[in-house]
C-alpha cells in the first residue's frame, strides 16, 4: 500500500507541477513603474488596433496605421511609411504559388550612443486575416512593441538603435517582412532581431524560433529573461516545417535573434473571437517581460551575439532555465550509464535482476509507447472531428475536456503497461491491437494505428509471457532509455536532453534504491521525489505536443519521459489489486470524457461555429452558385445555400482543390477584371491586371502553352520560371490599379489566364443571408462575392500579340 500512496503522491505532485509551470503572471496596472512593462498600458493600443478585421489593404489596416503612425511619433521615434511591394513564392503540391501586394512598413527608431553599431530591431506585424479583429495576433505583439519603445526611453539612451518594425501583409504571405528584408535599406544596419507571435489568445509565451548558430544567443536570452519558457526541441521541430513568421526573413539572412509567440486558447486563431476582450493579459504581460528584459540586454550590451554553435536548452521545473553546449549532453548520457550500472549490479547481488526479466522490461516499455500511440489514435477517431484546420474547431472549442482525456488514456496506458509486468498476462496484448484496428476501421488513412497497433500485440506476447521483477523490468526500461538518449546525441544532439535529462533522474533512483529493490520508506521518497519532477517535467512537453500539433504520435515522448521514473512505483507486487487497478481506472475515465467530447456539441456563443459562405459568380459559363468554403453544413449553413431554391450538391471548380459544396443561385451582374497582354520594345511581354472595383484581392492562374518565365511583379524584380501546360498561382492583393507582370516567352505560344476577384461584400440585388445566431460566427472572407473567369492570350515570334 505504500507504493501505491508513493505512485498516487508522486503522479499527483506532478500534474501540479506541470500545471503550476504554465502560470501566467499577473497584468501590470496602467501605473506601473515607468521601467517596466504594463499590460494594463498596452491594452490601450490592443483595443484601438483590434477594434474590427484590419487586412492588409483595408480602409480598417489605413486606420491602423495611422494609429501606430501618431503613435510611434508620440513616443518621440523617428517614423517612417516605408511603402513597398512585397513578393513569396514557394512549391504547393507540386505548383508554383506567388502571394504579393503593396505593403506599408512602419519603422519607428529609437536613436542610440552609437549609431554606427549593428542596431536591434523589435518587430510584429500589424494586419489581421479578413474576419478577425487580430487582438493576439497580432495586436498584441504590436501593442507590445510600443509599450517595450516606452520603457525603453524611460531606461535611457540605449547603447546602440532599437529598430521598431511594425510589418504589414504578414498574414498575406510575409510580404512586409520579404519587402523589408530584400528591399529596403535599412536592414543592412540590423544586427539582432526579436519578432512577437500569436497563434491562440493566450497561454504561456513560447521563444520556439532562434537564428542559426543560437550557442551565444540562448546565452543572452537564458541570462537576461526570468523564468522563460524555451525549448531546443521546439526549434528543432519547427525548422522541420513549412510553417513561417516574419523571423523566417531574417533568420535566412543570417541574422541572430529571437522568436516568440502564446499558442493556448486556439480556437480565436484568425477567428472572429479573437477580439481584446478574449485576450489573456497575462499572455500579454508574459510577452512583454521576456521581450523587453531580451531587448535591454541585446541593445545595452557593447556587443550583440555572434554564431556559436547551437545549444541544448529547456526549462525545467521550478522556474529553471538549463542550457550548454550541445556536445556536453554526452556527459549527461555518461554519468546515466554509470548510475544505471550501479544500480544494476546492486540489484544482481540482492538476487533481484534476472536478465530475462530486463529483456522483457524493455519490451513492456515498447509495448507502452507503440499500444498508447494506438490507444490515443483510436480515441482521436472516436471524437468525430477530421483532420485539417476547420475539422478541428469541435476540438478546439472544448480543448480542456479533450486535454483531459489525452492526458487520463496516455498516462493510464502506461501504468496498465508497467502494472501487468509484475503479473505476466498476455492477453493485455490484444488491447492494443484491437485499438490499432478499430483506429483503422473508423479512419482507414490512419495506418500509423494500425501499426502501432499490431506491433504492441505481438511485443506484448513476449514482454508479458512470464511475470518480471520490478528491478529487471526497470532496468530493461532504463537500457531502452539509454538507447534512445545515444542515438538522439549522434543524430540530433541538440534535442538529446528530452531524454537524457529525465533518463539521468531516473538514474540517480536507481542506484539509490537498488533498481528499486532496496524496500523501506526513504527508498520510496526517493522514488517519488523523482518521479514528481520527470512527470512534471515530461506533462510541460505533453501540453506543448498537445497545444502544437493535433498528432498524437508525438504523445509517445512524454509518455517514455515519465516511464522512465515513475516505473517502479507503478510496477506493483505481484496479486496487489489496488495498484495494478489504477491503470484501466484511468482508461475509463478517459474514455468516458471521449464520449462526452463526442457527444456533447461545444458551440456557444463564446464558442460558435464555423460558416463560410460565398456568393461564386462564374462569369466564364454564365453559372452562378451559392458555396460553402467549409466541410461543415450547420442548418444556417444549408439555409444560405438554398435561399433561391437550389438543392445542396457538389461541383467540382478550379477555384478549389477539392470538390465545393453548392446551390445554384440566381446569376447577378458583377464587373470583371481589366486584363490584358501587351508586348515591350525588347520582345518581352507585359500582363496587366486590375481587379473591379471593391475588390481587395485577385487571384490568377497563368498557364503558358510555351516556355516563359515571370521576371517582374510590380517594381519586385523576381524570375520564376512558368512551365508549359503547368498552372502557376498569382495571389495579389491591396492593389486597387492593379499589378503589372513581366513576362519572358522563349517561342510563340499562347497563355491562359483564370482569374478570381474577392469582393468583401454580399452581391446587391441577391437574396440575403438568414440571420446567424449567437452560436454560429462568419470566417475569414465568410459573406464574399467571387467572381472568376478566364482569358486566353497569343503571342508570335518578334512580340506580336493576338486578341483574348
Amino acid at each position: 500500500m505504500s507504493r501505491l500512496m508513493a505512485l498516487v503522491l508522486a503522479l499527483l505532485a506532478g500534474v501540479w507541477i506541470a500545471w503550476f509551470g504554465e502560470r501566467l503572471p499577473d497584468p501590470a496596472p496602467p501605473d506601473a513603474p515607468a521601467k517596466t512593462f504594463s499590460a494594463g498600458r498596452a491594452m490601450a493600443d490592443v483595443r484601438a488596433i483590434a477594434a474590427r478585421p484590419h487586412p492588409i489593404g483595408s480602409p480598417e489596416n489605413a486606420r491602423v496605421r495611422d494609429h501606430l503612425v501618431a503613435r510611434m511619433q508620440a513616443l518621440g521615434l523617428e517614423t517612417t511609411v516605408r511603402r513597398s511591394s512585397g513578393v513569396n513564392s514557394r512549391e504547393m503540391r507540386g505548383e508554383l504559388a506567388v502571394a504579393g501586394a503593396a505593403v506599408e512598413n512602419l519603422v519607428g527608431v529609437l536613436p542610440g550612443r552609437d549609431r554606427r553599431l549593428p542596431a536591434v530591431a523589435v518587430m510584429a506585424h500589424y494586419d489581421s486575416v479578413p474576419g478577425s479583429p487580430g487582438a493576439a495576433d497580432d495586436a498584441a505583439g504590436t501593442a507590445a512593441a510600443l509599450e517595450i519603445a516606452r520603457a525603453l526611453k524611460a531606461r535611457g539612451v540605449p547603447a546602440r538603435d532599437v529598430v521598431f518594425l511594425i510589418t504589414d501583409g504578414e498574414e498575406s504571405g510575409l510580404l512586409g517582412a520579404e519587402a523589408f528584408f530584400h528591399r529596403d535599406p535599412l536592414a543592412r544596419r540590423l544586427g539582432f532581431v526579436l519578432n512577437m507571435e500569436a497563434r491562440g489568445g493566450g497561454g504561456r509565451v513560447q521563444m520556439f524560433e532562434t537564428g542559426a548558430g543560437n550557442g551565444r544567443t540562448i546565452d543572452l536570452f537564458r541570462r537576461a529573461v526570468d523564468r522563460p519558457a524555451a525549448t531546443a526541441l521546439s526549434t528543432f521541430v519547427y525548422q522541420q516545417m513549412p510553417n513561417g513568421t516574419d523571423f523566417t526573413l531574417p533568420k535566412e539572412a543570417g541574422l541572430q535573434g529571437l522568436n516568440f509567440a502564446f499558442i493556448g486558447r486556439q480556437f480565436d486563431y484568425h477567428s472572429v473571437t479573437s477580439t481584446p476582450a478574449h485576450l489573456d493579459q497575462g499572455s500579454l504581460q508574459e510577452m512583454g517581460d521576456q521581450v523587453l528584459a531580451a531587448t535591454v540586454a541585446a541593445a545595452y550590451a557593447p556587443s550583440l551575439p555572434a554564431k556559436a554553435p547551437n545549444a541544448a536548452y529547456s526549462q525545467v521545473p521550478g522556474g529553471l532555465f538549463v542550457a550548454y553546449p550541445a556536445w556536453a549532453g554526452w556527459i549527461v548520457i555518461a554519468a546515466s550509464a554509470l548510475l544505471i550500472g550501479l544500480g544494476a549490479w546492486r540489484a544482481r547481488r540482492r538476487g533481484e535482476l534476472p536478465w530475462i526479466d530486463a529483456c522483457r522490461g524493455a519490451g513492456a516499455l515498447l509495448f507502452a509507447l507503440l499500444g498508447g500511440v494506438a490507444v490515443l489514435n483510436l480515441a482521436r477517431a472516436a471524437t468525430g472531428a477530421g483532420a485539417g484546420w476547420f475539422e478541428q474547431r469541435w476540438l478546439l472549442a472544448q480543448a480542456h475536456r479533450w486535454e483531459a482525456a489525452v492526458l487520463l488514456l496516455a498516462l493510464g496506458f502506461l501504468l496498465l503497461a508497467a502494472a501487468t509486468a509484475s503479473r505476466g498476462r498476455r492477453l493485455v496484448a490484444a488491447l492494443p491491437a484491437l485499438a490499432g484496428v478499430a483506429a483503422f476501421a473508423l479512419n482507414r488513412t490512419d495506418m500509423i494505428a494500425l501499426g502501432a497497433g499490431l506491433a504492441a500485440g505481438l511485443i506484448g506476447l513476449f514482454a508479458y509471457w512470464r511475470p518480471s521483477t520490478r528491478a529487471g523490468a526497470w532496468t530493461g526500461v532504463l537500457a531502452v532509455g539509454l538507447v534512445l538518449a545515444l542515438a538522439l546525441q549522434v543524430a540530433a544532439p541538440t534535442i538529446a536532453y528530452v531524454i537524457a535529462w529525465p533518463l539521468l533522474a531516473a538514474a540517480v533512483g536507481a542506484a539509490a534504491t537498488d533498481m528499486g529493490a532496496r524496500p523501506g520508506l526513504p527508498s520510496l521518497g526517493v522514488l517519488a521525489v523523482l518521479a514528481a519532477l520527470v512527470t512534471g517535467f515530461a506533462g510541460a512537453y505533453a501540453h506543448v505536443a498537445y497545444l502544437s500539433l493535433d498528432v498524437m504520435l508525438l504523445q509517445a515522448l512524454p509518455m517514455a519521459m515519465a516511464a522512465l521514473a515513475l516505473w517502479p512505483l507503478a510496477q506493483p507486487a505481484e496479486g496487489a489489486p489496488p495498484a495494478r487497478l489504477i491503470g484501466p481506472l484511468l482508461l475509463v475515465a478517459g474514455a468516458v470524457v471521449t464520449l462526452v467530447v463526442r457527444l456533447d456539441p461545444p458551440w456557444s456563443a463564446r464558442h460558435p461555429e464555423l460558416t463560410y459562405v460565398a456568393y461564386h459568380v462564374d462569369q466564364g459559363g454564365g453559372h452562378a452558385w451559392r458555396i460553402s468554403l467549409a466541410p461543415n453544413t450547420p442548418l444556417w449553413t444549408r439555409q444560405a445555400l438554398t435561399a433561391d431554391g437550389g438543392a445542396i450538391g457538389e461541383i467540382e471548380h478550379w477555384l478549389a482543390r477539392q470538390p465545393i459544396k453548392a446551390a445554384v443561385a440566381r446569376p447577378v451582374e458583377e464587373a470583371p477584371p481589366q486584363i490584358e497582354l501587351f508586348d515591350l520594345p525588347d520582345g518581352r511581354l507585359v500582363l496587366r491586371a486590375v481587379p473591379p472595383h471593391g475588390a481587395r484581392s485577385l487571384a490568377l492562374r497563368l498557364r503558358p502553352s510555351a516556355p516563359a518565365a515571370i521576371e517582374r511583379l510590380a517594381e519586385v524584380d523576381r524570375r520564376l520560371p512558368l512551365k508549359p501546360g503547368r498552372w502557376t498561382r498569382i495571389e495579389w492583393e491591396a492593389a486597387p490599379a492593379g499589378v503589372e507582370i513581366v513576362l519572358k516567352p522563349e517561342a510563340p505560344g499562347a497563355l491562359d489566364v483564370r482569374y478570381a476577384a474577392t469582393l468583401e461584400r454580399w452581391p446587391k440585388g441577391a437574396t440575403p443571408l438568414p440571420p446567424r445566431p449567437r452560436d454560429v460566427m462568419a470566417f475569414d472572407s465568410s459573406d464574399s462575392t467571387i467572381v472568376t473567369g478566364s482569358r486566353r492570350f497569343t503571342w508570335k515570334a518578334g512580340a506580336a500579340i493576338g486578341a483574348p
